[in-house]
C-alpha cells in the first residue's frame, strides 16, 4: 500500500475524481474502460484513520469508504459526463448499500477536488433527480477531498486479474456488460 495521496501531483491538462460507489473493484473496472480515463486507483478516502487497511475498512469505525482515484482528461471526458456515468453504474439511492456490500464503506459520494467540481456535481445530482432516473431521491453525499489512501496491491485491477472469482463473475462482469453496451462510442478502443 503507498499511503496517502494528495491531487497535488496531477499531471498538466488532467483532472482527479474520487468517487465512491460501493465496491471499489466495480467502479476501477467500469472507469478504466472510458476515453479519456489516464488512470484508476482503488482506495481509500473520506475517514479518521491515516493508512486504513481494507480488513479496518471493512468494519465500518473507520469512517472511510470503498472510493476509485481517477485521473482523467477533462478536455476528453469532461467531470459532468464521468459524474452522469457514476451515476449509471451504481445506485445512488442507497444509504450505506450496493448491492451485497453493506455498511458506511459502500456508500454513494463524490470527493469533490474543487469549487468546479462541487458545482458540477450538485448540478448533476439535480438534472438526475428531476430526471427521475430513480425511483427514490439521490443520498450520495458531496464531501471536500482531504487524503486518499491507496489500496493494498492485491486491490489493484482486481478484475482484470480474477475474472473468475465468484464476485467478480456474479457482481462484476454483468454490470461492465451493461455499462459496455450502453456506452459503447465512450469506450477506449482495444
Amino acid at each position: 500500500m503507498s499511503g496517502e495521496q494528495s491531487a497535488g501531483s496531477v499531471p498538466e491538462h488532467k483532472e482527479v475524481a474520487t468517487l465512491g460507489g460501493g465496491c471499489f473493484w466495480c467502479t476501477e473496472a467500469v472507469f478504466a474502460e472510458l476515453k479519456g480515463v489516464e488512470n484508476v486507483e482503488p482506495g481509500y478516502s473520506g475517514g479518521t484513520v491515516a493508512n486504513p487497511s481494507y480488513r479496518q475498512v471493512c468494519t465500518g469505525t473507520t469512517g472511510h469508504a470503498e472510493v476509485a482515484q481517477i485521473t482523467f482528461d477533462p478536455n476528453i471526458l469532461p467531470f459532468r459526463e464521468l459524474l452522469r456515468v457514476f451515476f449509471a453504474v451504481h445506485d445512488p439511492t442507497t444509504l450505506n448499500r450496493q448491492g451485497p456490500d453493506v455498511g458506511t464503506q459502500s456508500r454513494s459520494l463524490i470527493f469533490f477536488h474543487s469549487n468546479e467540481q462541487k458545482a458540477s456535481a450538485e448540478q448533476v445530482v439535480r438534472e438526475i433527480s428531476e430526471a427521475k432516473i430513480w425511483d427514490g431521491p439521490i443520498v450520495t453525499q458531496l464531501i471536500p477531498f482531504k487524503a486518499f489512501y491507496s489500496g493494498e496491491d492485491y486491490h489493484q485491477e482486481y478484475f482484470k486479474r480474477n475474472p473468475g472469482e465468484a464476485y467478480c463473475q456474479v457482481i462484476i462482469a454483468p454490470k461492465l456488460a451493461k455499462f459496455r453496451n450502453h456506452y459503447r462510442e465512450k469506450l477506449k478502443t482495444k
